[in-house]
C-alpha cells in the first residue's frame, strides 16, 4: 500500500471509528429502552417506540440543517477560514433553535393528538402521552448539542464529540434503569422513567458541549455577531439545507408512516416492527460512520481546491458501502434467533419479527451502499437535490403507497406489508450509481467573500 493510501484509510479509521462508535452508542439507547420496558410490558415498550417517532422526525428536520452546516463547513475549514466557520455556527443555532421550540411546544400541548398518528390503541396513547410530556423538555436542547457535536467533527475535533455522545448514551442507559424499574430508592416510573433519563442526559450532554468548546483550538459561535446576516454564506447554507430538509422530510415522514402502517395492523406486528426497528439502527451504525466520514473526506478535499483527490477519495468510499452492506447483511442473519430470544413477545410477534429480520438482512446492502454514496459523498460535495428526488420517487412513489394498500385495502401479510417498506433501499442502487457516474458532485462550494 503506497503512502496516498495510507494516508486516506488512516484518516477513514480517525473519522469513521468515533462516528460509528458515537452512533452505536446512540442506537444503545434505544436498544436500552426497548429492552428495558419489554421486560416490564409489551405496551409500554410499543408505546415508547412510538412516540419516539415524534423525535425521529425533529431529528430529520436539525439533521439537515446540521447536515448543511457540516457540508459547508467540512469545505471552508479544509481552506482554513475560520471566521467564516464562525458565522456558519450563529446560522446553525438559530434555525435550529426555532424547530427545537415548535416540537417542544407540540409534545406539552398536545401529545394525545400526536399519538393519534400512529395508534388507535387508547392504552398505548396513554402511556405514549406521559412519555411525551416529559420528553418533550429534553427536545429544546437537543438541537443545540448537535451544533457543537457538528462543528466538533468538520474540524478535527471527532473524538472528544464521540467521548462526549458515549459518556451522555451509557448516563442515560443508568438512568433508565433507575427510573424504568425503580431503583437507589428512585420510584418505578416504567415508560415516564425513559423521558426522564432521556431529558436529564441531554442537559448533561449540552453542558459537556459548552465546557469543552472554550479550548481555544475549537469553532465557537460569536456571540458578538450572532444576528449578523451574510447574503452570500445565507444562501449558500439554504441551498444545502433545503434539499436535505426535504429529503430528511420525506425520510422521516416515511419511516414514521411505515411505523404508523405496521402499527395499525396490530399490536404484534407494532411490537415486532419496535424490535426491528432498533436492530436495525444498530447494526447500521457503521456505515453511519463511513457515510458521515466520507462528506468530511471528501470535502476536505474539495474545499481545498484538490478536485481530482477529492474524485478519487469519492470512489473509493463508494467502493467500501458495497462490502459494509454485504457484511451488514450476514450480521443481521446471525444475531436473529438471539435477537427473537432478548425480549418477551407473543408467539404471533415473534414469528413476525423473525421473518422481519430476514426481509432487513437484505435491505442492509441497499441502506449501506446510499447512506455511504448519497449522504456521505454526494453530500460531500453539494450533490443534495439527487437525495431528495431518489426519496420522492423511490419511498413515496412506490414503497409507502404499496405498504398502505397492501394493509389497507389488500390485507396482505405484516411480512408481506414489511417487506414493502425495505424496497426502496435496495430499489434505488442502479439510479444511485448512475448519479454517482455523472460526477456533479466534485465541485468546490466556498467563496472567497463568504
Amino acid at each position: 500500500m503506497n503512502a496516498e493510501k495510507k494516508a486516506f484509510y488512516g484518516k477513514l479509521y480517525r473519522l469513521a471509528l468515533p462516528i460509528a462508535l458515537q452512533s452505536l452508542m446512540l442506537a444503545a439507547v434505544a436498544a436500552g429502552d426497548a429492552l428495558m420496558l419489554g421486560r416490564v410490558a409489551q405496551d409500554e415498550m410499543t408505546a415508547v417506540s412510538l412516540a419516539t417517532q415524534i423525535q425521529f422526525v425533529q431529528n430529520m428536520i436539525i439533521g439537515s440543517m446540521a447536515g448543511a452546516g457540516a457540508i459547508l463547513g467540512a469545505q471552508y475549514w479544509g481552506k482554513g477560514d475560520r471566521r467564516t466557520m464562525q458565522s456558519l455556527f450563529n446560522l446553525m443555532l438559530r434555525t435550529v433553535g426555532l424547530v427545537s421550540i415548535a416540537f417542544f411546544a407540540a409534545c406539552e400541548l398536545a401529545p394525545g393528538a400526536l399519538m393519534h398518528i400512529f395508534t388507535h390503541d387508547a392504552p398505548l396513547i396513554e402511556i405514549g402521552s406521559a412519555y411525551l410530556r416529559i420528553a418533550g423538555w429534553s427536545y429544546l436542547i437537543t438541537g443545540v448539542s448537535q451544533c457543537y457535536l457538528t462543528m466538533m467533527k468538520v474540524t478535527d475535533h471527532v473524538t472528544p464529540s464521540a467521548v462526549i455522545s458515549s459518556t451522555v448514551v451509557l448516563l442515560n442507559i443508568a438512568l433508565n434503569a433507575v427510573f424504568i424499574f425503580g431503583l437507589l430508592g428512585a420510584p418505578r416510573m416504567q415508560a415516564r422513567g425513559a423521558a426522564l433519563a432521556t431529558t436529564l442526559s441531554r442537559v448533561v450532554e449540552l453542558g459537556m458541549c459548552l465546557i469543552l468548546c472554550r479550548g481555544a483550538d475549537y469553532v465557537r459561535p460569536a456571540w458578538s455577531r450572532f444576528f449578523e446576516k451574510l447574503r452570500g454564506l445565507g444562501a449558500d447554507f439554504r441551498r444545502q439545507c433545503l434539499p436535505l430538509l426535504g429529503g430528511g422530510l420525506l425520510w422521516g415522514v416515511g419511516f414514521t408512516s411505515y411505523t404508523a402502517i405496521l402499527g395499525h395492523m396490530g399490536a404484534d406486528a407494532a411490537a415486532a416492527n419496535s424490535v426491528a426497528a432498533v436492530v436495525r439502527d444498530l447494526i447500521c451504525c457503521l456505515c453511519n460512520g463511513i457515510g458521515s466520514a466520507a462528506g468530511i473526506m471528501v470535502g476536505n478535499e474539495l474545499g481545498a481546491g484538490r478536485l481530482e483527490k477529492g474524485k478519487i477519495y469519492g470512489i473509493r468510499l463508494k467502493n467500501i458501502s458495497y462490502v459494509i452492506g454485504f457484511a451488514s447483511t450476514a450480521i443481521v442473519l446471525a444475531l436473529t434467533p438471539l435477537v427473537v430470544r432478548m425480549v418477551i413477545l407473543t408467539d404471533a410477534a415473534q414469528a413476525h419479527l423473525t421473518g422481519m429480520m430476514v426481509i432487513m438482512a437484505v435491505y442492509m446492502i441497499g441502506r449501506a451502499v446510499n447512506t455511504v454514496t448519497i449522504n456521505g459523498v454526494l453530500d460531500g460535495g453539494g450533490d443534495t437535490i439527487f437525495d431528495m428526488y431518489s426519496l420522492a420517487v423511490c419511498m413515496w412513489g412506490i414503497a409507502v403507497p404499496l405498504a398502505a394498500l397492501g394493509a389497507f385495502v389488500f390485507h396482505w401479510p405484516v411480512l408481506a406489508v414489511y417487506a414493502c417498506t425495505c424496497l426502496d433501499e435496495v430499489g434505488k442502487i442502479p439510479w444511485v450509481m448512475y448519479r454517482f457516474r455523472k460526477y456533479k458532485w466534485v465541485k468546490d462550494l466556498t467563496r472567497q467573500d463568504a
